[in-house]
């Protein structure tokens, strides 16, 4: 299905697909709310932003096809084709690159970060990109296709952990790491703190590492701007590294929390963490 979907990409015009997922597919999704999406975007727009009944629904189906279109980029990517992405605060990236040491990107499930971590791209550190383990074969194909040629290298998260000895063996090669600090995908540590006026959690893992190994850490959060174009946004997080480790931690995440409020904030339709993401 995905092979087909990507040959079909090659010469279909995308807003034909949009379309069509917008009038058909994700009615359906809604209405079956199979794995609660539906309401959890909901509650999102009316406790977090504070929208009516009637703006929140209309602005759940909008998430939900912009959420779709996205996801169809990313075989418009594997395809062949390319969109235009703007960069603004490439130069921190730019930066970092030229220094010795690796440093760490810490993304987000704003937008699709994918299609613009292909044009981040250095010249003299290998980028290594965490990714989910369980797409599908055709996926991971598409992504490798694409990756190898920009000196990205995929490192699957595994149930095991045995991806952290990849990221640890990366670092340790002053090479450069992007995970997603946003989420929680099972039994893992957390950290609680504020965020959008409530307490919510996130994943220790990244700030525990990038602290440990005294990092330099940039938030690249990207956004659709248009059909054929991305904007990234690349902002440089501080904390201070001499701090006492647990404080460390905490600077960092509340550097991360406040650049991802003001994104979401920025563009609250394009929110993709379809759960509670409050959940006490």
């Amino acid at each position: 299905m995905h092979r087909l979907l990507i040959g079909s990409l090659r010469w279909l015009d995308v807003r034909l697909l949009y379309t069509f997922t917008s009038l058909f597919v994700i009615p359906v999704c809604l209405l079956l709310n199979t794995n609660h999406s539906r309401t959890s975007a909901y509650r999102y727009f009316r406790c977090r932003h504070g929208y009516g009944r009637l703006r929140s629904a209309w602005s759940t189906y909008v998430n939900h096809c912009l959420f779709a279109q996205v996801v169809i980029d990313r075989f418009v990517v594997y395809a062949g084709k390319r969109f235009k992405v703007e960069i603004e605060g490439y130069e921190h990236f730019q930066q970092l690159e030229t220094e010795e040491k690796g440093f760490m990107i810490f993304s987000s499930h704003v937008g699709c970060y994918e299609v613009a971590g292909y044009s981040l791209t250095s010249k003299t550190k290998r980028f290594n990109a965490l990714v989910f383990g369980g797409e599908k074969a055709s996926v991971m194909e598409g992504r490798q296709e694409i990756l190898t040629h920009h000196n990205i290298r995929m490192i699957p998260v595994m149930e095991d952990m045995s991806h952290l000895f990849l990221v640890n063996e990366a670092l340790d090669n002053n090479e450069i790491i992007s995970m997603p600090a946003d989420r929680i995908i099972g039994p893992i540590r957390t950290i609680t703190f504020k965020f959008f006026g409530d307490e919510a959690r996130f994943p220790a893992g990244p700030f525990s590492v990038a602290t440990m190994k005294g990092q330099d850490v940039l938030a690249v959060n990207v956004v659709k701007i248009s059909v054929k174009s991305y904007k990234v946004y690349v902002t440089k997080l501080n904390y201070d590294k001499l701090a006492p480790r647990k404080q460390q931690i905490q600077l960092l995440v509340e550097s991360y929390v406040k650049e991802l409020e003001h994104r979401v904030r920025q563009y609250p339709l394009q929110w993709y963490n379809f759960y509670d993401f409050w959940r006490k």
